[in-house]
């Protein structure tokens, strides 16, 4: 009997064994079955930095200088370098305080503004010196802010694109995709084939080497001669610093051309234009991001024409002041 029951017993622990074997076998087939089911869910979330830059709440480097400085948070906790959020479950994002009215991807429509800056305006939002801005003649918006598709300095004119789609302005302005930049330069002197050679192979400037992808000379009067140069950079005041690198001093800069959008004829300085959805889908191609289906119809405040009265100092005493005051622009 005892050797039944010893035999039994070692039976019994043989089973046990293949039994918790098994089942260790069948928790690790579950993990990974979970894992690759976690795995081959979508991840619908992106870096915070980005989600706010795309909302137009400022560029990538300024909104994570703000989560640096502790000014964001999602949920009611501070923000982190690294965050993602999901859009689309409605995360409560406030910056300073303030919430910030997020849209999902689908509701966002991208505009682009082809815009003619003229000379005296600067590439900022806000200037302490009191400096005219190119966001003043812009067309307001709601939830979203116009971002500047790369600068052009303040003695410098011509074409320059603005979009409501962060992610946009940052591919176009990544050096990576080389987009071509066209300009048309006043220079003053007699230039000659050497000095130009040495502009197409390039000359050192103090933050690297650079070179112009072609140079066409456009004619002039007397000493004061046009060029075309293109370049695929847009490192600050390029331009000038390569023509000056040649002891060769540029008077006048206007760029007409980015990639192949090309400054719109007949409009004129200060004012704007809405592209359509063929340039905007091109632009959304050359960095990669899928085309939109619909656009955003508005038109440019180059064909509004709007007259606007001039102002009226108001009299306290004076009630017809007022009334010539109150009335609407007139449209022609």
């Amino acid at each position: 009997m005892k050797q039944n029951r010893s035999a039994f017993s070692k039976k019994q622990r043989g089973a046990d064994k293949l039994i918790e074997q098994e089942s260790d076998i069948a928790r690790k087939k579950n993990t990974k079955l979970s894992q690759n089911r976690k795995s081959s869910q979508p991840d619908n979330t992106e870096k915070l930095q980005k989600v706010l830059a795309n909302l137009g709440n400022g560029s990538r480097r300024e909104i994570e200088a703000m989560i640096v400085a502790g000014k964001i948070s999602v949920d009611g906790k501070i923000a982190t370098l690294g965050d993602r959020v999901d859009v689309n479950a409605s995360p409560k994002i406030r910056i300073n305080g303030h919430l910030v009215q997020l849209r999902s991807k689908e509701k966002d429509v991208c505009r682009v503004l082809a815009y003619y800056k003229p000379e005296g305006e600067i590439c900022s939002r806000n200037d302490p010196q009191g400096r005219a801005t190119v966001f003043e003649r812009l067309p307001r918006l709601k939830n979203a802010r116009w971002i500047n598709i790369g600068r052009l300095d303040i003695n410098t004119s011509g074409l320059l694109l603005f979009t409501t789609d962060g992610e946009l302005a940052n591919r176009l302005m990544h050096p990576r995709h080389e987009i071509e930049r066209e300009y048309g330069v006043r220079v003053f002197g007699n230039i000659t084939d050497q000095q130009l050679n040495q502009l197409r192979k390039g000359v050192q400037l103090e933050d690297g080497p650079a070179a112009f992808n072609s140079i066409k000379p456009q004619g002039g009067d007397g000493l004061n001669q046009w060029f075309n140069v293109v370049i695929t950079e847009g490192r600050n005041r390029e331009v000038r610093r390569m023509w000056e690198a040649i002891d060769v001093q540029v008077s006048r800069l206007l760029r007409i051309r980015y990639g192949n959008i090309t400054l719109p004829k007949g409009l004129s300085r200060g004012t704007w234009m809405e592209l359509g959805i063929d340039s905007v889908n091109y632009l959304r191609e050359l960095v990669g991001l899928p085309a939109e289906i619909k656009s955003f119809t508005t038109k440019s405040s180059f064909d509004k024409r709007i007259v606007r009265p001039k102002r009226i100092k108001l009299n306290q005493s004076s009630r017809t002041t007022r009334q010539k005051a109150n009335k609407k622009p007139t449209r022609i």
